[in-house]
């Protein structure tokens, strides 16, 4: 079978379409046939060696996202041919899903949403996952006011879209005036490229995606107190001490999550979330679609299709 990997970290020539032992099932695990999948942020830094020296051992298969067809469901309950989504946590697990093959735990892996193709499909698993984690932890109920710093990117356009249909009065900080419209069409009540316009301590919770603390006080002094401050910019640090205003700060990492995979698979079929691409290129074509990764200004996911 294909697989996607690396034997040296570097730029995108160091990716390669390899031939590789066909993968098998094991107990409690789920045989998945690729169709689709996407590049993530942790991709690119992967790759490029960002994480240190033997992280990931090499050589590896990239890959955390994956959309596709069950070839054996064990004793999942998912049957053969059922179309499927699932995020393996590369990092730890080594399970990289840019091959053709992929057995998972079948608690990480949910059915596909019914509503959209396998190709839109796998755009959801790690930016839906962090962003359902992450609203989890900051518990806004309807009616609460939060912001959504990085409103634009993958993460937090489904934070936007998942709040909002929870009754969530949402505003938005994004980094492009491309952005705006996307997020006032997509349930924002404010949207901004500006954070000197947030206003003062106006915020039950901030979901941070990018960081936005590092870039001057105005987001953190946005929270009220009392407040919740979420970042999942793991590369940016620690959130500032805002426990002086009685506010809880954390930084969040995903975690594979076959449940909240269901419930974004729910919210997708409800029309609550659309995903978005940016562009699809074919496996063969791993090194163009990392760099248009590259190249930013991205309208949604650079997915790839097997």
């Amino acid at each position: 079978m294909r697989a996607i990997q690396i034997d040296r970290f570097g730029g995108p020539e160091v990716l390669r379409v390899e031939g590789v032992a066909e993968v098998k099932a094991n107990p409690g695990e789920v045989l998945i046939r690729v169709i689709a999948t996407s590049i993530n942020p942790v991709d690119d830094k992967t790759r490029s060696g960002t994480f240190g020296p033997g992280v990931p051992p090499l050589p590896s298969t990239l890959g955390w996202d994956l959309a596709g067809i069950v070839l054996d469901g064990g004793a999942s309950g998912l049957a053969v041919g059922a179309r499927v989504i699932a995020m393996s946590h590369q990092l730890d697990t080594g399970r990289g899903t840019w091959a053709d093959l992929v057995a998972l735990p079948a608690d990480s892996v949910a059915p596909a949403p019914e509503s959209i193709s396998l190709v839109e499909a796998a755009t959801l698993p790690l930016p839906g996952l962090t962003a359902l984690q992450t609203l989890k932890w900051l518990a806004t109920s309807p009616g609460e006011r939060l912001l959504v710093a990085g409103a634009g990117g993958a993460v937090g356009g489904l934070a936007l879209q998942l709040a909002a249909a929870r009754g969530v009065l949402v505003d938005a900080l994004v980094a492009r005036d491309a952005h705006l419209d996307f997020a006032k069409s997509h349930g924002a009540d404010f949207a901004t490229t500006d954070p000197a316009a947030l206003a003062h301590h106006h915020y039950d919770a901030v979901f941070d995606t990018f960081g936005a603390f590092t870039f001057g006080a105005f987001v953190t002094d946005a929270v009220a107190d009392g407040g919740r401050y979420a970042s999942v910019a793991t590369q940016a640090g620690p959130v500032p001490d805002l426990s002086a205003r009685n506010i809880r700060t954390t930084v969040n990492q995903v975690r594979e999550d076959g449940p909240g995979l269901r419930t974004l698979a729910e919210y997708v079929d409800q029309g609550a979330v659309s995903p978005r691409v940016d562009s699809t290129f074919g496996i063969h074509d791993i090194q163009p679609a990392h760099h248009r990764f590259a190249q930013g200004g991205l309208a949604g996911k650079v997915t790839l299709t097997f």
